[in-house]
Parts: C-alpha cells; structure tokens; sequence
C-alpha cells in the first residue's frame, strides 16, 4: 500500500478533528498520568501537531488513521516533551494483517506469499511496532485483540532462531505467543507507536 507522502492543510484539519474527537471519547486513556495532578490537554496536543516541524508525523497518524488503526494519545514523555499515540483499534487494525512478521520471513515462503510484513510496513509508515511491554501497557487502557492477534517486536535472540512473536487478549488475560517469522493470518495484524 502507498502513503500519502505529505497532507494538504485541509487534511491535516481533517485528520486534527478525528483525532480529538477520538482523545474526547477516550477519556480513561488520557485523565490520569503517574506523577501528576492532572491528565493532558488537548489543546496542548494540537499544538504540537500543528507545530510545522511535525508535519512528517502528521502524514505517520494519517497512515495509522487509514489501515484502521484509530491512532490515540496514550502517554507523555516528561523528559523529552513527546506525546505517545498507540494504534488503539478495538482488533488488530483491518489494513494492516495477513502479513508475515518481516521481510526475512516472507521471502523464506515458498508459496501463498502475502503482499507484505509488519517490520516493513511499519517503516513505510513512519511508525514503530509496539514491543511486548507497550503492547501490555495498551491492555490496561482497555480489552483489545478480543478475536484477532497482532505481531510485536521480537527480541533478536527469537528472531535468529527463525521465530516471532505475538500477542492477544482472552480470557480476560493477555498471551504472548511465537510462531514462524513467515507466517501469516486474515485475524493477524501489528500495532505500532508514534511520537509528536
């Protein structure tokens, strides 16, 4: 899938006003942060997105936005003065499954190739895949991946051994699983992180 490379000012608006009404509607992600008296603001995340030095993050959210992902505000980083979006889709965000966890993956299937893979994916959206800890942290904002399961960061150590791994909710608990770096499935996604 191609990404748009740059928004026109009306689709930064229109992106802008998605991305508020989804902070508005998702308050328990955002009211409380450890450390402080008070939750963030938007007014101060606008900010930063409309700040011209974000402008490539801008065109980041957008492909989140677009395969699905429902990009939300998740976090601040004190010392750095980021804000933290998840991909905070209810499942594994639509356009972004049946992919094989990364390129060494697909190209070591002989058949039934999928069109791509969550490491290069991720890239080409100027996104980060969540690791096993963000991926956790997401689960304490709400009940995520109740039927499907997404990829996240695999430690090197699994990935030289040919494996990768995945998580999901059930049970009303979250399970890390492994499988084959080149497999792929139609409920399996990735979800990624990006900060402004």
């Amino acid at each position: 899938m191609e990404y748009l490379k740059a928004l026109s000012p009306a689709q930064q608006v229109e992106l802008i006003d998605i991305l508020k009404a989804r902070f508005e509607k998702n308050m328990n992600r955002h009211t409380y942060l450890p450390g402080r008296k008070e939750g963030m603001v938007w007014a101060k995340i606008q900010a930063k997105l409309e700040n011209k030095e974000n402008t490539e993050k801008l065109v980041s959210l957008n492909a989140m936005e677009i395969t699905r992902g429902e990009p939300d505000v998740v976090g601040f980083d004190d010392k750095t003065g980021e804000y933290l979006f998840f991909d905070c889709s209810a499942e594994s965000p639509k356009g972004r499954r049946s992919i094989c966890y990364d390129r060494e993956g697909l190209e070591s299937r002989k058949e039934h190739k999928p069109e791509n893979n969550a490491i290069d994916m991720a890239a080409a959206m100027g996104i980060e895949i969540l690791t096993e800890e963000q991926y956790r942290a997401l689960q304490q904002l709400g009940n995520f991946d109740l039927k499907t399961s997404s990829w996240v960061k695999t430690p090197a150590e699994i990935r030289k051994l040919g494996g990768a791994i995945f998580c999901d909710r059930r049970y009303n608990h979250v399970f890390v699983y492994h499988n084959g770096a080149e497999s792929y499935y139609g409920a399996r996604g990735f979800r990624g992180s990006i900060r402004v």
